[in-house]
């Protein structure tokens, strides 16, 4: 009897932040956000800005089971 085993499997999260131009405010928002997720288990793996729009796209390891192979 072959048991199943656990394999780490990548889950990503895709959050784009409309930036304000209002430095103090936009620095309080991102830091809510990072402070969030890292609770939460994720890390950021990418960013990205474009005009006003800030992409940061987060991954976090999760366990996954595989089934038995067939005898």
């Amino acid at each position: 009897m072959r048991h199943g085993y656990l394999r780490v499997m990548k889950e990503y999260q895709t959050v784009i932040a409309r930036l304000t131009r209002h430095v103090r405010d936009d620095e309080d928002a991102l830091t809510d956000l990072l402070n969030e997720r890292s609770r939460a288990g994720w890390s950021p793996s990418m960013m990205s800005q474009h005009g006003d729009r800030l992409t940061v796209i987060f991954e976090r390891h999760t366990p996954s089971v595989e089934p038995p192979a067939a005898e």
